[in-house]
């Protein structure tokens, strides 16, 4: 959806017939020694992340054995972890903490940039862009686990973020990224109870970038990458650091209103305001 490198056309890395998109594998990989910097930064790891149950500890914690879980799903290996459903990740998270128990900044923020190393590892093996295994979110193409493990290290970097006061790295070219993941789960992420009764299309666009449709009817939602249906009844201009944020359940769509990162216009307008609610993070 914007500036930052095209998923589409361009590429990084070739092996055999598979191609990992350009710019995916650096952004992983910075992301990664970023977020190990902060956790080795963090004088103290039981500190409270804000907005959250956990600690800074028990973030690294979860993004280490994340980027594990990816890495085995990247080489083929079959992990479960919960069914998708947002209590079912949830209760997986909290079981998985509660068996392992390290806490401590530098072994974790080693892991977490370890893994990363073996899960794109994993990638430069793969001959073709096949189906990887399941996933928390289900069954995607390795290119699209990729762009999810990009996603999923933001939203809990910039949660370490703002517990230690520092910078965050989320930006346009890596929201880029992003998106084959954020495009292909949002129907598995819409609300039923949000969704039903609604008929509704909308045209979203992301500053200095991508545009994307989203069409509601009979309960069921329908997103269409690089376009939009015809004759949309609300387009809704975002800041595309904005649009993730609140896509991941970090930034309130209302404050981000009111700092101009989100216009809406159309025959129905009033849609733009409902649409965050259409989805639940997971």
């Amino acid at each position: 959806m914007w500036s930052g490198a095209s998923y589409v056309h361009r590429t990084e890395r070739q092996e055999g017939s598979w191609t990992l998109p350009e710019g995916l594998g650096q952004a992983i990989r910075g992301t990664a020694e970023e977020i190990a910097a902060l956790v080795r930064s963090a004088g103290d790891t039981a500190l409270a992340v804000p907005g959250s149950k956990w600690t800074v500890g028990e973030v690294a914690a979860h993004l280490a054995m994340a980027n594990e879980l990816m890495a085995d799903l990247a080489a083929g290996r079959e992990r479960s972890y919960g069914d998708g459903t947002p209590q079912s990740l949830a209760d997986a998270n909290a079981e998985s903490l509660a068996v392992f128990a390290e806490r401590r900044a530098e072994p974790l923020a080693t892991m977490i940039t370890e893994q990363v190393e073996a899960f794109l590892d994993a990638l430069s093996r793969s001959a073709a862009d096949g189906q990887a295994p399941t996933t928390p979110l289900g069954v995607m193409s390795r290119s699209v686990l990729a762009s999810y493990l990009l996603t999923h290290m933001l939203g809990h970097g910039y949660d370490l973020a703002r517990a230690l006061k520092s910078p965050h790295m989320v930006d346009p070219a890596r929201v880029s990224l992003c998106m084959p993941f954020m495009l292909s789960v949002m129907p598995r992420v819409a609300a039923p109870e949000a969704t039903a009764g609604l008929e509704a299309r909308y045209r979203i666009k992301l500053r200095g970038g991508e545009t994307f449709g989203v069409s509601l009817a009979d309960g069921a939602l329908r997103v269409t990458p690089g376009s939009a249906p015809q004759d949309v009844d609300c387009t809704i201009l975002l800041d595309p650091v904005a649009f993730l944020l609140i896509a991941l359940g970090r930034l309130n769509p209302w404050r981000a209103i009111a700092r101009g990162q989100v216009l809406a216009w159309g025959r129905r307008p009033w849609l733009a305001p409902r649409f965050p609610t259409l989805f639940t993070a997971p």
